[in-house]
């Protein structure tokens, strides 16, 4: 995967968020790449998924009780990583 993918990936993340968070999705997507995956957003891989999606559903969690706004956000996401994914034969 090259850096134009690895930013077309988090742009297509930041845009899911993007729809939960508003105008701080951007900062919160920033920090949790930063900070769980020790990566910049720019370097995101398709590989990187699973673990960012468990860390935001972490912190989203800490933001929000409304438990039904957070597993949508991570269905999206999760079938963003899932589109992601080639299946096996």
């Amino acid at each position: 995967m090259n850096s134009q993918s690895n930013a077309m990936l988090y742009d297509k993340v930041l845009k899911i968020t993007n729809v939960y968070l508003g105008p701080a999705a951007d900062r919160f997507m920033s920090r949790q790449i930063q900070n769980h995956l020790n990566k910049e957003p720019n370097e995101l891989t398709e590989k990187d998924l699973v673990s960012l999606i468990v860390w935001i559903k972490v912190s989203v969690s800490l933001l929000t009780e409304d438990s039904g706004i957070v597993d949508e956000y991570i269905t999206k996401l999760n079938e963003l990583a899932n589109a992601k994914t080639p299946t096996k034969s």
